[in-house]
């Protein structure tokens, strides 16, 4: 298997890198790795927090990181105080790059020992959670993002990937973007959202090109004609990072988007399944078949095999499955069982059902969010809505919906009013409470804590 500076050295002499300096990223790259290989010289690697947010920067010390055998942890650099103490305390870094001031260099080194997968595997350290709660760090390695790149083009049949990205590096929906480019000689374009949004975009030819979004973001661009019209044009659209409601997706295939719905996470190295957009234009609603470097199986609470079309527990094994979380690696690769349910059909289709530790009993039936949710997204008089459920003493847990109204005198009766011949009454939320803004992240993923406290905050003021 070829390593980083394999890569670098071939894409060297190629204009790869869009709206930035091809030559001026080898450099950067090839200089850092000389220096991470003479500080490490007889040495542990050093620990490395990258969060350098100049992209050209940030990738560039990526594969000087990888090149030179280090462990790397991918940060956010907008992460507030308490955040950053949580991974300082975590990780004990040896070098800092990014973050204010750039500091290198060995200084007071903590010298606890690191698993090092083998010789030649730098670990990868990619975050998760953040805004929902504790940051953890999934660890990968250079073999498992590249097996996530060869399934992902052995599924699309392409020899080289174009990406281009308006997703954080620092995430694994963006750094996979990168990744897919750098391995396969495409090329890779790289811009922040809101430059797209305001029609600041790279003059390129869209059909030669992969662009990743997710749901907020999708929806954004299809509220701009122009823009619809410019996304339309490109090869594939993946769509993933949270669940996309319905309404979303209709209106993505009335505008004939090539849209291809994804499932994966930070610990598969992005996604394990996709619906080819053929299909999705067809009409197929899934999340699509299974990529060829995974394996998935429906299980139920005992761990047994379920047959098409039965709801159960997802399992994931992949050739791009994490070693573990820092600092704690896995010695074998073991199935992954997630928290979301779902069911295969005849087709070998994965379809989401929703999270289970999302499920909501109220009256003792079991409900899950993403079906109230589209609902009430299907009649387009919220901009955004979250479901969840509230401690009851008579219910066990009452469904209170959190929404943005379109427009500020929408009252929750008129809401409610069209839900009745779309849900059972026991699926109608009991409480509703209009917010200016949810708490989602960058990549579009609600914070269900932070909503439960509005909700109690709500629900004391309307009694008191």
């Amino acid at each position: 298997m070829e390593r980083p500076l394999d890569y670098l050295n071939n894409l060297s002499e190629n204009d790869w890198f869009i709206g930035y300096n091809s030559r001026q990223f080898n450099q950067i790259a090839q200089d850092l790795y000389l220096e991470l290989t003479q500080l490490s010289a007889d040495r542990i690697p050093p620990k490395i927090i990258l969060a350098e947010r100049e992209p050209l920067r940030f990738l560039a010390s990526f594969i000087a990181a990888c090149a030179a055998n280090c462990p790397v942890f991918l940060c956010n650099p907008d992460w507030v105080k308490e955040e950053w103490q949580q991974v300082f305390d975590l990780v004990k870094p040896d070098i800092i790059w990014g973050v204010g001031n750039r500091q290198s260099g060995i200084g007071n080194r903590n010298c606890e020992e690191i698993t090092i997968i083998s010789p030649h595997s730098p670990l990868i350290m990619i975050p998760t959670g953040g805004s929902s709660g504790q940051i953890k760090f999934v660890i990968h390695t250079w073999e498992s993002l590249i097996a996530s790149v060869q399934g992902f083009t052995e599924y699309f049949q392409l020899k080289q990937v174009n990406s281009f990205c308006v997703l954080p590096l620092y995430h694994v929906s963006g750094l996979m973007q990168f990744m897919r480019s750098f391995t396969t000689g495409g090329k890779l374009a790289i811009l922040p959202f809101k430059a797209v949004e305001t029609g600041q975009i790279f003059n390129i030819k869209q059909s030669e090109f992969l662009i990743s979004l997710v749901p907020t973001q999708l929806q954004r661009l299809l509220q701009n004609p122009e823009l619809t019209q410019w996304l339309s044009q490109f090869n594939t659209v993946l769509l993933g990072g949270a669940p996309a409601w319905n309404e979303l997706l209709e209106k993505a295939r009335f505008n004939r988007i090539r849209l291809a719905p994804t499932y994966g996470m930070t610990e598969t190295a992005s996604q394990i399944a996709t619906l080819k957009p053929d299909d999705f234009l067809r009409g197929k609603i899934s999340s699509g078949e299974i990529l060829p470097h995974a394996k998935v199986t429906i299980r139920n609470q005992q761990g047994e095999i379920l047959n098409s079309n039965q709801i159960g527990n997802i399992t994931i094994y992949a050739q791009s499955l994490a070693k573990g979380y820092y600092p704690i690696t896995r010695e074998n690769q073991a199935d992954f069982q997630v928290d979301d349910l779902g069911f295969l059909d005849e087709q070998g289709h994965l379809n989401i059902v929703g999270r289970n530790s999302d499920k909501i009993i109220t009256g003792g039936e079991n409900i899950y969010p993403a079906e109230i949710e589209s609902a009430i997204q299907a009649t387009q008089l919220v901009a955004d809505i979250c479901v969840i459920g509230i401690q009851d003493k008579h219910w066990g847990q009452a469904l209170t919906a959190i929404y943005i109204p379109k427009k500020s005198n929408t009252s929750a009766l008129k809401i409610q009013t069209l839900l009745q011949d779309k849900l059972s009454k026991f699926k109608i939320p009991k409480y509703w409470i209009p917010q200016q803004n949810l708490p989602r992240n960058s990549q579009g993923k609600i914070n269900r804590q932070e909503l439960q406290q509005i909700a109690r905050e709500f629900l004391q003021n309307s009694i008191t």
